[in-house]
């Protein structure tokens, strides 16, 4: 019997089902969420989702999203539903230490795992795994997890809507290579569902607040460094830097990408100082393969061409031991 259909068998009674994905998850994260929460509900199981941590304001449009529970607000809480779900589906991640102390009690469940996912190197700790990183998305495998379950015709306007946005996001809006013929197909049938994408782009990506705006104008313009030989593109914060302009969660979403916009830049890093340590977030063009970079230096991954990353140096140190690891890379970084 195929995983599909062990799967079929399974889900062939209303189940206490759990859906999680990633710490501070993004467009794709929740997208791929809430429509496997609106699927799994017109199939008449009890599902919750759980987020490890809060997410943008600019993702809590999305339908279903006043029925996310979040970990780190309500621990006892999610602790209970976890342990009482038959099943947990991971979205959007490939490792459970990404989700932080929620992981270990999703690793410490005995509840069924089911892993839908396009990073690479995933960790073996799902009983049912749909994983390819050939997809542009969690959201495209959630997607065609749905189709090969044989509920095409199950997918809603809300369910469509879902998929859409995680699509959109983690294409960058349908740009990075991985953007296949396939992936249009697929936008083109969810519009047909009658998905409003016009407002999807609107509250994504036209919904800064003011103080936002003029903090990415102060990174550009203030923090933002240019190394025309490595062609790489470093922006560099301090807790100050999002103090002084209330950032909140999600509010440096999509400010990595800005130093790329440049002509002739291969690589842009953003270095940030988080509460629980610095974190980077790696972009790059072409072949440079920054889920390498980050695997080998910075205790992270993700994908050829989008990674994150960690550091237990300062902001300025961080910047200085990256720097020192591309100077032996510059052919790379000039092909």
């Amino acid at each position: 019997m195929s995983d599909i259909e062990e799967l079929k068998e399974l889900l062939s009674v209303p189940r206490k089902i759990v859906i999680t994905t990633h710490q501070r998850p993004d467009g794709d994260a929740m997208g791929s969420s809430l429509a496997l929460y609106h699927y799994l509900k017109e199939n008449n199981h009890h599902p919750t989702v759980i987020s490890p941590t809060e997410y943008p304001s600019f993702l809590c449009w999305m339908p279903g999203n006043d029925s996310v529970v979040i970990y780190e607000k309500e621990p006892k809480r999610c602790t209970q539903i976890v342990e009482e779900s038959e099943l947990i589906f991971c979205a959007d991640f490939n490792k459970l230490e990404r989700l932080d102390v929620l992981g270990n009690i999703i690793e410490a469940s005995s509840a069924i795992k089911v892993l839908i996912d396009h990073h690479l190197e995933p960790n073996d700790f799902a009983t049912f795994t749909f994983w390819s990183a050939q997809a542009c998305s969690t959201a495209e495998l959630v997607y065609d997890f749905i189709v090969r379950m044989g509920d095409k015709n199950v997918i809603s306007k809300d369910i469509a809507t879902c998929i859409y946005a995680g699509i959109l996001t983690d294409t960058d809006r349908f740009r990075i290579p991985s953007t296949s013929p396939l992936v249009h197909r697929i936008a083109a049938e969810l519009l047909e569902l009658g998905i409003n994408h016009t407002m999807i782009y609107e509250e994504v990506y036209e919904t800064f607040s003011e103080s936002r705006l003029r903090f990415f104008g102060f990174c550009i313009r203030e923090k933002m460094q240019i190394n025309k030989e490595l062609k790489t593109g470093i922006i560099s914060l301090e807790t100050d830097d999002l103090k002084k302009f209330h950032i909140q969660t999600g509010d440096t979403e999509g400010l990595v990408n800005y130093p790329l916009w440049i002509k002739g830049i291969r690589l842009s890093v953003l270095i940030i100082q988080r509460p629980d340590g610095v974190k980077l977030s790696f972009r790059s063009k072409g072949d440079f393969d920054v889920n390498e970079l980050a695997n080998k230096n910075f205790k992270g991954g993700g994908h050829r061409n989008a990674a994150g990353g960690k550091s237990l140096l300062s902001v300025a140190e961080t910047r200085e031991q990256l720097i020192s690891i591309l100077a032996p890379l510059k052919k790379q970084l000039n092909p």
